[in-house]
């Protein structure tokens, strides 16, 4: 049975996404993780964002879901909003940052790039993809938004 991911886009009044940098690898993602037994996906990544983050959010809209078959995975994508709580660190995230697009560090996962593109587009209808690929983006100049 394939585990379900939940991922959140947090976006400040200055529309920068707020990314973390993970403890357990070189690399930056969206808040989110997987869902546990007995809670919808929208209550858990919730939830998965107050453990990695510190923030309370709501979630504002569906942004996607995501078939990764090579991993016999599904994510759920939120478009978020802060609503309380203060940005932390934590056991999972080491730092906590809001980017621009242009900006976001070359070390952030692929599929996280593309589900912030997806949730920046304006597009109110959520988008139904499957992504593949590595875990990380080349290091040889590929920036933000390239395929």
């Amino acid at each position: 049975m394939a585990e379900i991911g939940l991922f959140a886009v947090i976006l400040d009044q200055q529309r920068r996404v707020l990314l973390c940098h993970r403890r357990d690898d070189d690399l930056w993602n969206l808040p989110g993780g997987r869902m546990e037994r007995d809670e919808s996906p929208w209550q858990g990544v919730i939830r998965e964002v107050k453990e990695e983050v510190g923030l309370d959010v709501a979630v504002v809209r569906l942004v996607g879901v995501y078939s990764r078959p090579e991993k016999d995975e599904i994510v759920f994508c939120f478009l978020c909003e802060v609503i309380g709580g203060d940005i932390a660190t934590s056991d999972e995230a080491d730092q906590v940052e809001y980017f621009e697009f242009q900006t976001i560090p070359q070390t952030t996962l692929p599929s996280h790039v593309e589900r912030i593109s997806d949730a920046l587009d304006g597009q109110r209808e959520a988008v139904l993809n499957v992504q593949r690929g590595g875990s990380a983006r080349p290091s040889h100049g590929v920036t933000a938004g390239e395929p």
